[in-house]
């Protein structure tokens, strides 16, 4: 069944990318198989972008898009959307996201819904990640919801990890240091046309150099992604960023152990219904000698 979608595929063939991620995401018969034939590419660059809700995120991967099709280049956009934990529907849209992009042939567009991962992250995101990566895009974003946990997460699945925020964070910038502070490649302060802008800048300048790794030091890049200001220089940043760790050997497996952890977690718990759990817990509570950690020790 997948074999006859491989060549296109590998072919960039935007078609035969969407059965095959279809494939994965409904785990169809043979699609393990179908992720073990695809290559390795360290071509494509994969860059999270995530951030507090109000930031710009959408704005500004729209404003990317927008540059990068004019040097010609292919891009592929994944957005994790928030999903309802009772009916796991994804409640936005990539057509609503980036309409205006959505039919372009150098670009491929997918919502994910994020299912009620713990993460916050798409359960299937690597695997699909590496499905877009193996039709060879020049460029892949992976936008997420830009709540709790799924901020941190990213860093594990991106080469690259952007994170937006607005020049109205300032009072919130001392708590950064335990979550956006730690994974933070590149900064960006969109609406950077607003008020106290340039002091939130500089602050923001300090915290990053604090955190100076090796040969990279975080850069803190104003825009108005309306305006299309500052983006040619986030695009530089990018690429400065995936020219430096590509010859990181380190960093390389670090990545690699992270998704493999990942995967190997989700195989593992494949066989666990939510659904079922909540039938069990319902019967034996009826019991009134229901114990959370017997129960789970039955299930180890």
């Amino acid at each position: 069944m997948y074999q006859q979608h491989i060549p296109g595929l590998l072919n960039g063939n935007i078609k035969s990318l969407a059965r095959c991620i279809s494939l994965v995401e409904n785990e169809a018969t043979g699609y393990e198989q179908l992720l073990e034939q695809i290559p390795v590419n360290d071509h494509t660059k994969v860059v999270g972008i995530t951030g507090p809700p109000g930031a710009g995120k959408s704005t500004l991967v729209n404003a990317l898009i927008t540059q990068l099709l004019e040097q010609d280049k292919s891009v592929a956009i994944i957005a994790v959307d928030p999903s309802s934990p009772f009916n796991f529907g994804a409640l936005l849209g990539d057509r609503i996201r980036m309409s205006q992009h959505f039919n372009h042939p150098r670009v491929f567009i997918r919502s994910m819904a994020s299912r009620g991962a713990l993460g916050g992250l798409s359960p299937k995101i690597i695997e699909v990640s590496d499905l877009i990566k193996a039709a060879a895009f020049d460029y892949l974003f992976i936008e997420t919801v830009g709540v709790g946990q799924s901020e941190v997460e990213i860093a594990g699945v991106a080469d690259t990890t952007v994170v937006v925020v607005v020049p109205e964070a300032g009072d919130e910038i001392q708590t950064m240091k335990a979550g956006l502070m730690e994974i933070a490649d590149i900064f960006i302060v969109n609406k950077a046309d607003r008020d106290n802008a340039d002091a939130f800048v500089k602050n923001l300048r300090l915290l990053a150099h604090s955190k100076h790794r090796g040969d990279w030091e975080i850069p803190v890049i104003k825009s108005v992604a309306t305006q299309q200001s500052g983006i040619h220089e986030v695009i530089e940043a990018i690429e400065k960023h995936h020219a430096i760790i590509s010859h990181q050997q380190q960093k390389h497996v670090l990545l690699l152990a992270e998704k493999a952890w990942q995967l190997i977690q989700h195989r593992r718990m494949k066989d666990i219904s939510k659904q079922i759990l909540q039938q069990e817990i319902q019967q034996l509570l009826q019991q009134k000698t229901f114990n959370l950690y017997r129960y789970i020790g039955t299930k180890s």
